[in-house]
């Protein structure tokens, strides 16, 4: 069964890996204007984690693409291999 969110209910939530790494804070996304489906997650990175201050992080956010995302629900759970 497909759960749908609402996408403003996505903005604010914490991200962190399947290994339990804290990213940051989910700030927006970037969806396709064609298909209408999530191409990238934008987050505002957590600089003071360990992994936040070796992340690549232009203009001050990092983008993991969707296809890393492995669940939502209080956490964004993404996947590191993926990106």
């Amino acid at each position: 069964m497909v759960k749908f969110i609402i996408a403003r209910q996505l903005v604010g939530k914490k991200v962190v890996t399947s290994d339990g790494y804290d990213v940051g804070r989910l700030f927006d996304l970037e969806i396709s204007e064609v298909t209408g489906k999530i191409i990238n997650l934008i987050v505002e990175p957590n600089l003071d984690s360990g992994l936040g201050s070796k992340l690549k992080v232009e203009s001050g956010q990092l983008k993991i693409p969707y296809n890393s995302v492995l669940a939502v629900n209080d956490y964004a759970v993404v996947d590191r291999k993926n990106w």
